[in-house]
């Protein structure tokens, strides 16, 4: 574990590539056209906006999903991730309670699912594809990244991702979930609903990101180091963990994105 302060990070990746241009696309259904007219809810919610470097060969690509507890938010695009040569797929997926478990975890394999198989299109790599999000978004971002079963079905291989990001993501089983399920919010669990269920040697590099242990939520920290260490002693040989020092469970995303970009150049590096 890694504990990081703001001065350390706030400068890496800063300067915006001005020169570059880029093209917006929104609300793009990640669902086919038939299960997309299947469901209203589906149909209002299943979309994803794009951020995409314009005239650009085999750049990198995050998909990023939403906060809120799995209950509420919007797709976005991060401001922190404009401008720095990437394209940036943001996600609305469905929320409880109008669904359960797993719907909006397959919303995600869905809307990942899609970038693999469309960002070639635009001019993107297909083997630089970064998962990531805050919070529940993190927590989706985990599941689709470790659970390869929800990527199988559309025939992608889930270690295919360049990396997994989640900042602040629940390693257990969320609390959203437990709720549904009658369990009580400090009634922690590591059943088919939480990450560290699916902890494994061949996982693609995974970089946790949490907040202050004494300001996050509810033992975030904790969770995220214990998926830590579980992966080391699995034979995960690229797991790694930062605490952002003095920043609470929302204000830790702002210091949090200098180092998902940090981890794309490195990614990249390494596939040169």
């Amino acid at each position: 574990m890694q504990k990081i302060l703001i001065f350390l990070v706030v400068a890496l990746f800063s300067t915006p590539l001005f020169s570059q241009e880029y093209i917006t696309a929104n609300n793009i259904h990640y669902y086919d056209e038939r299960t997309s007219r299947s469901d209203v809810y589906i149909n209002e919610r299943c979309v994803l906006d794009m951020y995409v470097p314009k005239n650009v060969k085999n750049f990198p690509t995050v998909i990023w999903f939403h906060g809120g507890g799995l209950t509420g938010g919007q797709k976005e695009i991060p401001e922190a991730l404009k401008n720095k040569g990437i394209a940036v797929v943001g996600v609305n997926y469905r929320l409880s309670p109008k669904v359960s478990a797993p719907k909006y975890i397959e919303d995600a394999a869905a809307a990942s699912a899609w970038v693999f198989n469309n960002i070639k299109k635009y001019g993107g790599s297909e083997d630089l594809i970064f998962i990531s999000g805050h919070s529940a978004g993190g927590y989706l971002a985990t599941m689709v990244g470790l659970n390869k079963s929800y990527l199988e079905k559309y025939g992608i291989d889930a270690n295919k991702f360049a990396s997994i990001i989640p900042f602040s993501g629940q390693m257990i089983s969320h609390f959203t979930i437990r709720k549904e399920q009658g369990i009580d919010e400090l009634d922690a669990r590591i059943d088919e609903m939480a990450p560290l269920h699916f902890i494994r040697k061949d996982a693609p590099p995974l970089l946790l990101i949490t907040g202050d242990r004494e300001k996050e939520l509810l033992g975030r920290y904790e969770e995220n180091a214990y998926m830590m260490r579980m992966m080391k002693l699995k034979g995960h040989k690229e797991t790694t963990l930062y605490e952002l020092d003095g920043f609470d469970h929302v204000g830790m995303a702002e210091p949090a994105f200098p180092l998902l970009l940090n981890e794309i150049k490195r990614i990249e590096k390494l596939k040169k």
